[in-house]
């Protein structure tokens, strides 16, 4: 179940990073970008390259936050441990 929600989070974010990246350099050129006054020392492919990883970053973030506040109290509650493997005075020894 988590390989499952790590991809709901993982493939749109991606998805969107791509978009972005193509949305935000179809009108600014990598060689015109500077860093606190000082122009970048990467190239346009590095500029390329870093952006995408610091665009999925972000799109990760809020799949990732969305997933977290989509799921139900009883998903949330979940004692993760089968009810026979439950120490006792388990917090949550009566869900299931």
């Amino acid at each position: 179940m988590l390989s499952q929600r790590l991809m709901w989070v993982a493939w749109p974010a991606f998805l969107m990073a791509g978009v972005l990246e193509v949305l935000v350099f179809g009108m600014v050129d990598p060689q015109d970008l500077q860093w606190f006054g000082h122009p970048l020392e990467l190239s346009r492919q590095g500029v390329y390259s870093v952006a995408f990883f610091v665009f999925w970053a972000i799109t990760i973030l809020s799949s990732g936050l969305t997933t977290l506040l989509a799921m139900s109290p009883f998903e949330v509650n979940r004692c993760p441990l089968p009810a026979n493997e439950r120490p006792d005075g388990c917090p949550k020894q009566g869900c299931r």
